[in-house]
């Protein structure tokens, strides 16, 4: 079998059990925060050199100049035109799919006239330079290329700079090609938090950025919350989750590869599932301890199984509902008959896949949705990457003669009220009539 917990909400230590599985607080690590401050340090300090020395030594490069990070844009078209006909399909079908979603959150700026003829607005505009960070290491995400810079591009941020750490100088074509296919300006081999410093501080070679978005390890979260305020984020993200509720009725099959779809991320992800029959959750562990052995990363697997997994047994589906509100997951599934009747329950979670055909997995790929989502709770607060994210909302005033007599008799009161008579006078002067001197 699966060494997995088995949690039933009747079990008197139900709610410490489930806290103690649910806690991630790697991202406070003190010496992983230590290190990265040093690292940040150096890079703020050094630059290019500072780059060119972490990339030697923990992607093992061979790099004499910074300027070998960047790799020109023929390469990407080149990867583009090699990765071979199915691949590049699917890659400008999902690209395709992803901007058609994305389109729909574009805003447009707005603004009305009140009857004196004070205007009210509100201007959006794009970000000018945005950084999109994508993982390597234990496996690329080509897909991650597509998430982070189509909403970008789609927000009209004129310029999306990538980087991606290259250990051993080698780099998935995926990347690279998807990276063609988004429109991503340019690309940099860098990673760790390395990377997230070069773009929020900028380097003689790496642009500084107003905005720093996309997954990573340990480190990278950790740089990002360091440096937040000097750029902007879109989160610090924990590892991947996925929370099921199915009601007994799926093919437990699909359940169980769908808790492996998540924790083959890493060791520290989390899978989850809820149901109110207690014969179904032992079909879906059996068909998890079929299955494991054919899987290529069944050692990730069984090791994230056995730290953050659970197989819980709930009274029913309302209470599967309140848990759920409760976790606040990254990936939820209603694996259910009417999972429109759970939906209006749910207030807390980054994507919602509804019915027993509606894979995880494809979420992750090529629904037209962002993959780039709230973790560790953080749903209670947070939303899925958007357009959004990449625009800015500024307030446009405008006060006719009218309405600044009308305002300015209003601020003039309040402001007296909180002692500032500077804003008060101020407000005051334009009031028609009554000059510039008010003592």
């Amino acid at each position: 079998m699966v060494a997995i917990a088995r949690l039933s909400t009747a079990q008197a230590d139900f709610d410490s059990r489930l806290d103690a599985l649910l806690a991630w607080e790697a991202v406070s690590n003190p010496e992983v925060a230590a290190t990265v401050a040093t690292i940040i340090d150096h890079v703020r300090r050094r630059g290019d050199s500072a780059l060119v020395e972490y990339s030697n030594r923990f992607d093992r490069r061979q790099l004499a100049s910074a300027a070998e990070l960047e790799i020109p844009a023929a390469a990407l078209d080149r990867a583009l035109s090699t990765i071979g006909p199915d691949a590049r399909a699917a890659l400008e079908a999902a690209a395709g799919r992803i901007r058609h979603y994305h389109e729909h959150q574009r805003q447009a700026s707005w603004d009305y006239v009140e009857a004196d003829g004070t205007r009210l607005g509100q201007q959006i505009t794009a970000l000018d330079r945005v950084g999109i960070y994508v993982p390597g290491g234990k496996a690329s995400y080509p897909s991650s290329v597509l998430m982070n810079a189509l909403p970008a591009k789609v927000a009209g941020v004129p310029e999306v700079v990538m980087v991606v750490p290259a250990p051993g100088g080698e780099l998935n074509p995926l990347v690279l090609a998807a990276a063609a296919i988004a429109g991503v300006d340019r690309v940099f081999t860098l990673g760790g938090a390395q990377a997230v410093a070069a773009l929020a501080y900028g380097t003689e070679t790496i642009p500084r950025v107003d905005k720093i978005v996309g997954p990573g390890n340990i480190y990278v979260a950790t740089a990002k919350r360091a440096v937040f305020g000097q750029v902007g984020l879109d989160m610090v993200a924990g590892p991947s989750e996925i929370l099921v509720i199915c009601d007994g009725g799926t093919d437990p099959d699909w359940i169980a590869m769908d808790l492996f779809s998540q924790a083959e991320h890493d060791e520290d992800a989390q899978s989850i599932l809820l149901c109110p029959d207690d014969d179904y959750l032992d079909r879906v562990a059996a068909s998890m301890a079929r299955l494991l052995p054919t899987m290529a990363r069944s050692e990730i697997i069984a090791t994230s199984l056995a730290r953050r997994g659970a197989l819980v047994k709930v009274r029913d589906l309302d209470e599967a509902v309140s848990l759920a509100n409760r976790i606040a997951p990254e990936h939820l599934e209603l694996s259910v008959a009417d999972p429109q009747a759970l939906l209006l329950a749910i207030r807390h979670a980054g994507a919602i896949f509804m019915g027993r055909h509606t894979a995880e997995a494809i979420g992750d790929y090529c629904a037209g949705p962002n993959h780039v989502l709230p973790t560790s709770a953080t749903a209670r607060f947070s939303s899925p990457l958007g357009v959004y994210d990449f625009q800015k909302r500024s307030s446009i005033i405008y006060c006719s003669p009218e309405g600044a007599a009308t305002l300015g008799r209003i601020a003039d009161t309040l402001a007296r009220g909180e002692s500032l008579e500077a804003h008060a006078r101020s407000a005051r002067y334009r009031i028609p009539g009554e000059g510039v001197d008010d003592q």
